[in-house]
């Protein structure tokens, strides 16, 4: 849910320290300097180095972020924003504004399930656990109900749902039931989500210590596996436009797509991301997509990472990056429906000849 992870160049250092303040700190100076070069990117930028700040306890500068975002025109997500200033408004003794801000929330009955596990997540940790329920619920109403199987990314509003109906002691419901289909780890929901599991943790005995060491180890293993989205093995696709500027501005990327006597380089871009498809298709790779690359954004991601667009040892990072970012369009596309690479034809007229 929150973007609070840091990028793969920062050092890891132990949690709560001087030094792992300054490491936050310093890492949210970074994105907002490459947000300020970057505008296109700067959202996500932005939510990055607010993250880190709230991570540094900073947050009357997360706070300024989230507010400088709101104020910019036409956010992306404005309701996410909102409900991480709430989340981070709480945590530093402004309760009323952040609970008008979540009634704003959750009347506003965002599409996407981020805002409703933010929100939620914010009101149980205060112990509202009623609010925190009816804002699962409601999300799952929206969301959940009419998917089968509900979408990954909704999972978490069914669990943080199972878990705060376990604390106000309600008997199971067909949600609760589908919670529990879906959970992943090895014990189950109602073990993992028992109010009375922290008791154990102050008991002499050391069976006790030891099983209550198991459960926790599971539930840590459900929390990874909610934030790690399933998302598609993506390939990356540059349109006639934006390669040609790619190749304008960094030659030496030439040789990763080249042209010949016969056909230009987005010509043979375009095939060879077609038939990487089909072979990974015919491997029996599920979930696959296709994400459209533009040279700002690229170079943006450059500097995110420290590196030079012209490394081609980025840009499998970037695929992924785009893919985490629910960037990827699926392939193959629906029977009837264009062609993904931009030539305006059916799909099945254009590079989906001969596809069964």
């Amino acid at each position: 849910m929150r973007p609070d992870t840091p990028t793969p160049t920062t050092p890891a250092t132990p949690a709560g320290t001087d030094v792992d303040r300054k490491s936050h700190l310093d890492e949210a100076a970074r994105l907002e300097r490459t947000a300020h070069r970057y505008p296109e990117d700067a959202e996500q930028l932005l939510l990055r180095a607010a993250a880190h700040h709230e991570l540094a306890d900073n947050r009357e500068r997360a706070s300024a972020l989230y507010d400088g975002l709101l104020a910019a025109e036409s956010p992306e997500d404005p309701v996410l924003i909102r409900a991480l200033k709430a989340a981070n408004l709480w945590e530093y003794g402004h309760e009323a504004e952040a609970r008008a801000i979540i009634t704003g929330v959750r009347s506003a009955a965002p599409r996407t399930p981020a805002p409703w596990i933010v929100v939620g997540e914010a009101l149980e940790a205060h112990d509202e656990l009623q609010e925190a329920h009816d804002t699962f619920t409601e999300g799952a109403a929206l969301l959940v109900e009419a998917a089968t199987p509900p979408p990954y990314d909704t999972r978490p509003l069914l669990f943080g749902r199972h878990r705060v109906r376990r604390l106000l002691g309600a008997p199971h419901d067909d949600w609760d039931t589908l919670a529990d289909t879906l959970n992943t780890a090895a014990l189950p929901l109602d073990e993992l989500h028992d109010p009375n599991r922290t008791w154990s943790l102050g008991s002499d005995n050391p069976d006790e210590l030891r099983a209550e060491i198991t459960r926790i180890q599971a539930e840590l293993g459900t929390y990874r596996a909610a934030l790690s989205r399933p998302y598609p093995v993506a390939v990356l696709h540059w349109p006639a436009a934006e390669l040609t500027e790619l190749l304008a501005s960094y030659p030496d990327l030439s040789s990763e797509y080249p042209a010949d006597n016969e056909h230009t380089a987005h010509e043979i871009h375009t095939a060879a991301v077609e038939s990487a498809l089909r072979d990974l298709s015919a491997s029996g790779t599920p979930n696959l997509g296709i994400v459209e690359a533009t040279v700002p954004s690229y170079e943006a991601f450059a500097a995110a990472e420290t590196s030079h667009p012209t490394d081609p040892h980025l840009l499998p990072l970037y695929t992924t990056t785009l893919a985490t970012r629910a960037r990827a369009l699926p392939w193959p596309p629906d029977a009837g429906t264009q062609c993904w690479c931009g030539s305006g034809r059916g799909y099945g007229g254009c590079h989906g000849v001969g596809k069964q």
